[in-house]
């Protein structure tokens, strides 16, 4: 069958990265969600608390209850709770729900300050302090969510200046202390001097980051390689055809292979017919359901080890390619 693995050393490797930025490893917030970006939730946490991570962000309480044994603060970043936990922190996207959440509950109230998604409004946000305070909730932190920091323009640096001022805001109206905390992978990495008390880190963990050139020299290792098993191998004369459509027609005698890999394991069938593997071996033919032909006859196949390279072909995101594996995949880990 055809499974993933994962590589510690660069996973590590990376984190050592994040945690020069950030001036602590208990600063990073692991993010989590969506089975650890694909890479498996079970094994990235594994691995993530071998390192040292205690903080991860998710997002719902399955995911959370899954990993709670790992860390020792978890944030769940879009449901609402039915129960308080000691270890589990929720996420306020919309103050008209903060009469839902038991008393008690931590949390972090989200501020929309540029992203146009969830969070209270900025203005809101004194009104939002009174209610979580007679609601009886324990607040935790307030943060954003920057929309633009992997881009060349000045949304990340307004963003960062409304934040900013919001934060003067809460610690003015509020008599506890509490967290705050902006920054994504691509907001960290722009940061010169890195202040918060908590960076949310996904995508750079994992070793693919994608930023501006000026922005881009971290160096950093993508962990999750895909590999593919044969089925079956046959030998195509001049002017046969491989596959759905017969899009694929030998310009001479060949043998080619059929693997356990398809679009609904989550290898996209737009690299039908045009993509390569890293070792430069092609795709034969349309990529169907649960199969796909390559243009060898190895036993295993690295179908890819940068999931960039595959989003560069398929016109998308790395997030996308990732996301998209199925998490009965098999993981393993090396390393």
């Amino acid at each position: 069958m055809a499974y993933i693995t994962l590589n510690k050393k660069h996973f590590f490797h990376n984190l050592d990265i994040i945690a020069k930025k950030t001036k602590s490893k208990n600063k990073i917030a692991l993010v989590l969600k969506d089975n650890a970006y694909g890479h498996g939730l079970l094994e990235v946490a594994s691995m993530a608390r071998e390192y040292g991570i205690q903080k991860a962000v998710v997002r719902c309480q399955v995911e959370a209850m899954m990993v709670r044994d790992f860390f020792q603060s978890i944030l769940v970043l879009s449901e609402i709770p039915t129960q308080k936990d000691s270890k589990i922190h929720y996420t306020i996207n919309d103050k008209n729900d903060i009469k839902v959440f038991p008393e008690q509950t931590k949390v972090h109230l989200k501020i929309d300050t540029g992203m146009g998604r969830n969070g209270i409004k900025m203005d809101e946000l004194k009104e939002t302090l009174n209610l979580i305070q007679e609601y009886n909730l324990d607040l935790q932190a307030l943060f954003t969510h920057h929309s633009s920091a992997d881009e060349s323009n000045n949304i990340y640096s307004q963003q960062k200046a409304y934040f900013e001022q919001l934060k003067q805001v809460c610690t003015t109206q509020l008599h506890k202390k509490i967290a705050f905390h902006s920054c994504n992978s691509s907001a960290l990495m722009r940061e010169e001097n890195f202040t918060e008390d908590i960076a949310r880190v996904g995508i750079a963990a994992y070793g693919c980051l994608d930023m501006p050139q000026k922005y881009a020299n971290h160096n950093f290792k993508p962990i999750l390689s895909l590999y593919a098993e044969k089925i079956s191998s046959r030998s195509l004369q001049k002017g046969e055809c491989v596959g759905y459509g017969a899009t694929f027609k030998a310009s001479k005698n060949c043998t080619i292979s059929t693997y356990d890999i398809g679009y609904a394991d989550g290898f996209f069938r737009a690299c039908s017919n045009t993509y390569k593997t890293p070792d430069g071996i092609s795709i034969v033919g349309r990529i169907s359901m649960d199969n796909s032909s390559f243009a060898t006859t190895q036993k295993e196949l690295l179908l890819f080890n940068d999931a960039r390279k595959v989003a560069l072909h398929v016109k998308t995101i790395s997030y996308e390619i990732l996301t998209a594996l199925k998490p009965y995949i098999k993981r393993k880990i090396l390393g």
